[in-house]
C-alpha cells in the first residue's frame, strides 16, 4: 500500500525503516504471528484533519482502520493485518492545548487527549492536587483505557475512570468532528464507554470530572512488600475475601494483592527500594552488586474519607502490614497522604511485567461466598504450584483486587445506565498471567487449563459463570462468537450492534474479529 497524500504526520509501510518498531505492541510477543499484527500502513496523525483524511482514504478503498493509543490491548485488538491501516495516536495530541484543567460550579474538570500515558496523566493531575480513579500500568494510554473502563486501585471508593466522563470528542466514519455527550447522543455515549472500543469512531479527547485533594483530607495509604511465603499469602487473601464477602463493608477501603515471580525488576517499580534492600538484605546482591529479586507479594491498601465523620479503622491496616518487609516511604507505619500522591504511588513503573510471551487470564466474579467455597485456599494453592518450583521457566504476574460490595462505587455508578461497562456487580477481579519461554508454553497452558476447569463454571470455586473484561481479554478472538462472556445479555449486545451499524455503515472500523459485529 502506498502512503496517503495530504497527511502531515509520519507514515510507515512494511519494509521501511522503523516499521517493525512502530508496529510493536504488548501482544506482539504472544500473537504477532498467529494473528498477523502487520498493518499495510501505519499513520501517525498530527491533527484531527490527518485522521479525517485517513478515514476517507480507507472508505474509498474499502479497507479497515485499527486505532492504537498505547498498544496495551492483550489480544492485539489495537492492531490489524494488510491491507488495513493502523492509526497510531500515541503521540498525536500532546500539545499545550491538549490538556487543560478548569473549575465550574465548585467542581474540577480536566479535558485531556487520548495520547497521554497513565504515568503522564497521573503526574499532571498530582501537580494540580487532583486525582481520578484509573489503572496502574504506567504505559497504558488513555484512549483504550477509558473506553474499557479504567479499572484500578480506587474502584471501590471512586468507581471507574469512565464513570467520570462527561464529554467525548471524536472523528466519525465520514471524517466529521463531533462532541458526544449524554445529552447530544446518549446511545453513542453509552456505547463508546464499554461497548466496542475502537470500533465506533476515533476518540481524540474527552472531558472528565476530577476530585480535589482538599475534599478528602486525612486519606491514608500503604504499599507493603513481603518476600513470598505461602502462609503470608493465605493470610492476606483471607483478609481480601472477608472484605469482598461482606456486602456492608465500608466503601472507603480499597485493597489489591499482587504476586510476582523471581527476577521481576522491582527497582523500576518502586523508587527508593534499592537503598532499603541493600541495607536490610545484602544477601540478595551478587558479587557484581546486582540484585536478584526473590518471589514477592505486594499489597496496596488505602482508606479515604468519603463523607464528614468517616473514621479509619487502623486495625484493618495493622492486620495487613503484619510481617511486611518494607512499607511505602516508611519503615514503620501507614502514611497519611493526599489522594493525588497516593494514586501516583500505586502506579507500576514497568512497561511490561516480564519480557516473554504469556498465557493471560483475568477472571471476574460476583460471588459473596468465596470464603465458604474455599477460594482463598484454592487460589493460594494454584499460585504456589507455579511460583514455588525453582527455575521452572514460567513467571507469574498475579493481581487480586476487591472491587465489589453493594456500597462499592464501581457498582453504584452503573445504576444510571449511562455507560455500557459490563459486570458492574463484580466483587473480585483476579488476573493470573503466566509468562513463559517457547519451550515452556505447554506448561503455562496446562497450568491455566486447570485454573479454567476449577475456577469457572457451574461448580467453579471462583465464579459460576465465565465473565471477562474487554481490557483483560483472552481466548477466542471472535468477539461475536463469545459475546456472552463480555456482555450481560443479548439485548445489550444487539443494541450495540445497531449502534455500530448506524455509526460505522461502511465497516471501516472492523480491523479484526475482536469487535461487536454490526447489525445486518
Amino acid at each position: 500500500m502506498a502512503t496517503i497524500a495530504g497527511i502531515s504526520g509520519n507514515q510507515y509501510v512494511p519494509g521501511t525503516k522503523d516499521y517493525d518498531n512502530i508496529k510493536y505492541q504488548y501482544a506482539t510477543s504472544t500473537y504477532g504471528t498467529e494473528r498477523d499484527l502487520n498493518p499495510a500502513l501505519i499513520v501517525q496523525p498530527r491533527s484531527k484533519e490527518d485522521i479525517a483524511v485517513a478515514l476517507r482514504y480507507a472508505r474509498e478503498r474499502q479497507v479497515a482502520v485499527a486505532i492504537k493509543t498505547g498498544g496495551h490491548q492483550y489480544s492485539g485488538a489495537s492492531s490489524t493485518s494488510a491491507p488495513n491501516i493502523q492509526l497510531d495516536l500515541e503521540d498525536a495530541f500532546k500539545g499545550p492545548d491538549d490538556r487543560v484543567i478548569f473549575e465550574k460550579d465548585d467542581k474540577a474538570y480536566a479535558r485531556t487527549s487520548v495520547s497521554w500515558s497513565l504515568g503522564e496523566f497521573n503526574a499532571w493531575l498530582t501537580e494540580h492536587k487532583l486525582f481520578v480513579p484509573h489503572g496502574q500500568c504506567t504505559e497504558v494510554h488513555l484512549g483504550g483505557h477509558v473506553q474499557t473502563g479504567g479499572y484500578g486501585q480506587l474502584a471501590r471508593s471512586f468507581g471507574l475512570l469512565g464513570d467520570h466522563v462527561i464529554s467525548l470528542e471524536i472523528v466519525d466514519t465520514d471524517g466529521n468532528f463531533k462532541e458526544v455527550t449524554k445529552a447530544t447522543d446518549p446511545d453513542l455515549f453509552w456505547a463508546f464507554l464499554g461497548g466496542s472500543p475502537g470500533n465506533l469512531g476515533v476518540l481524540t479527547h474527552f472531558t472528565i470530572q476530577v476530585h480535589r485533594d482538599q475534599d478528602y483530607n486525612g486519606s491514608r495509604g500503604m504499599k507493603a512488600l513481603y518476600f513470598y511465603d505461602t502462609a503470608t499469602l493465605k493470610r492476606l487473601v483471607d483478609i481480601l475475601t472477608e472484605m469482598s464477602d461482606d456486602p456492608d463493608f465500608p466503601p472507603n477501603y480499597d485493597l489489591c494483592i499482587s504476586v510476582l515471580s523471581e527476577a521481576f525488576p522491582l527497582l523500576d517499580l518502586w523508587p527508593g527500594l534499592d537503598e532499603v534492600m541493600a541495607r536490610r538484605h545484602p544477601e540478595l546482591y551478587g558479587d557484581n552488586g546486582v540484585i536478584f529479586w526473590p518471589r514477592t507479594i505486594i499489597v496496596y491498601a488505602q482508606w479515604v474519607p468519603l463523607s464528614r465523620g468517616d473514621t479509619c479503622d487502623m486495625a484493618w491496616f495493622d492486620r495487613i502490614k503484619e510481617g511486611s518487609d518494607w512499607l511505602l516511604g516508611s519503615d514503620r507505619d501507614v502514611e497519611e497522604k493526599p489522594m493525588s500522591q497516593l494514586t501516583g504511588d500505586w502506579i507500576f513503573r514497568n512497561v511490561r511485567e516480564f519480557e516473554h510471551p504469556y498465557v493471560k487470564r483475568t477472571y471476574a466474579t460476583r460471588s459473596r461466598t468465596l470464603a465458604a467455597d474455599g477460594w482463598a485456599d484454592w487460589v493460594v494453592g494454584r499460585i504456589d504450584a507455579l511460583v514455588r518450583p525453582e527455575r521452572n521457566r514460567c513467571w507469574l504476574s498475579c493481581q487480586l483486587q476487591c472491587i465489589g460490595g453493594a456500597r462499592s462505587a464501581a457498582a453504584r455508578n452503573g445504576d444510571g445506565g449511562a455507560t455500557a461497562y459490563s459486570w458492574r456487580d463484580t466483587t473480585v477481579a483476579a488476573t493470573m498471567d503466566c509468562f513463559h519461554t517457547p519451550e515452556t508454553k505447554a506448561r503455562a497452558e496446562d497450568w491455566q487449563k486447570v485454573n479454567d476447569q476449577e475456577a469457572i463454571g457451574p461448580r467453579g470455586v471462583f465464579s459460576r459463570e465465565d465473565r471477562r473484561m474487554l481490557w483483560g481479554s483472552y481466548g477466542n478472538w471472535d468477539l461475536d462468537a463469545v459475546w456472552n462472556l463480555y456482555y450481560e445479555d443479548r439485548a445489550k449486545y444487539e443494541k450495540l450492534q445497531q449502534i455500530r451499524k448506524r455509526v460505522d455503515p461502511y465497516g471501516i472500523f472492523t480491523p479484526n474479529p475482536f469487535c461487536v459485529k454490526r447489525a445486518p
